[in-house]
Order: structure tokens, then C-alpha cells, then sequence
């Protein structure tokens, strides 16, 4: 004779874990943190220490110099990939063509060209494993990770399935015509450089 049994199934659990959008950000605190959001999930970062903002000034400076004066081109040390409405980045440096309309807020802006995070113990995880796709999501052509542990930068292109590891030399062709590649040459990027946040 078969008897009947009961199976207790898992019930469905709401998410607890709260989802944002660009228009919440506007509400947070100015209080030195960085606050992103890659689908909704909020990403907070603090404020960066000496080491990687002279990273990320020395960046921005050799990608001015080498791409010229008549660059066709702009360079961003502050910035926001943003996609509304749930999708917004501050990458470190940011390269962005010339002849892109300046629009009044990031949320107009629709190319870019090369995206950069220079990646510390406090946000590598986040700058690599969520950042990193939502860039390449987004539609950024390139996206540079510098990491302060490793000494290297990683480079990912929506074509490519993983991070590309470059110790020595670095090279970026601008996705135009007839400009010349930019070198970063990474063991002298990092020299005096000493911590790793």
C-alpha cells in the first residue's frame, strides 16, 4: 500500500538586499565615500588614499601628453559611466572622443572610448568582478584595471572572454583613424608608488 508523504518545498524569499537608481544617488551624503550602483546594487568605496590618486594623476597626464594637444580626444579625472536607470560608475580616468557632445549630466553621454580604475585592496573585487562587466555592458571600448597589488594592468575588450595581463608594456590605439597608439611603459608606471589602497 503507498502512503501518501509530504515534501516541504523552500518558499520563495523576497530579495533583502535593496536595489537603487541614479536618482537615489542624488540623495546619498556627501561624505567622501564613493557610491555606484551596477544593476541597481549598491557599490560603496571610500574616499581614495595618496597612492592611487597620484596613480591616477600621472595616468591622466601621460594619456594628455600622448595624445596630443589637438587630441581627438578628452580625458576626464572625474566622470560617471551612466546608465539610467540603474547603472553608474566613477572610473578613475576616462577618455572620451572629441567630438562627443558635452552633455549637462554623464546620463548623456554614450561613448567612451577608455575607462580606467586603478584598483587597491579595498576595491579590486568590485573594480573586477562587477565593475569591469558592467563597463563592457555599457559599450566601453576599453577598459584599463590598474592593480596596486599585482603592479600591472589588466585590460579587457568586449571581444575578449578574460582580463589581458600586461607587466612591461602597455599599448592603446585610440578607435580612430590614423592616431597614434598610446605606450605606458607599467614598471616605471608604479615607480615611487609604495602602498597598495
Amino acid at each position: 500500500m503507498l502512503m501518501a508523504t509530504s515534501i516541504a518545498l523552500p518558499m520563495a524569499m523576497p530579495s533583502l538586499v535593496p536595489k537603487y537608481t541614479i536618482d537615489d544617488l542624488e540623495r546619498f551624503p556627501d561624505d567622501g565615500n564613493r557610491y555606484e550602483l551596477v544593476d541597481g546594487f549598491l557599490l560603496v568605496t571610500p574616499a581614495p588614499l595618496l597612492p592611487h590618486e597620484l596613480l591616477c594623476s600621472s595616468l591622466a597626464t601621460e594619456l594628455i601628453l600622448q595624445l596630443g594637444r589637438n587630441a581627438p580626444a578628452r580625458v576626464f579625472t572625474r566622470g560617471a559611466v551612466a546608465i539610467a536607470p540603474s547603472n553608474y560608475a566613477e572610473p578613475d580616468v576616462m577618455v572620451v572622443p572629441a567630438t562627443a557632445k558635452v552633455p549637462a549630466k554623464w546620463t548623456g553621454l554614450r561613448e567612451w572610448w577608455l575607462v580606467v580604475e586603478v584598483s587597491g585592496r579595498g576595491s579590486r573585487v568590485y573594480d573586477r568582478d562587477f565593475k569591469g562587466p558592467a563597463y563592457m555592458r555599457a559599450g566601453v571600448h576599453t577598459y584599463w584595471r590598474v592593480d596596486m597589488l599585482d603592479r600591472c594592468v589588466y585590460v579587457s575588450t568586449p571581444d575578449g572572454k578574460s582580463e589581458e595581463r600586461h607587466d612591461t608594456e602597455l599599448r592603446w590605439q585610440p578607435p580612430i583613424r590614423d592616431a597614434e597608439p598610446v605606450v605606458i611603459n607599467v614598471p616605471a608606471f608604479f615607480n615611487g608608488i609604495t602602498g597598495d589602497d
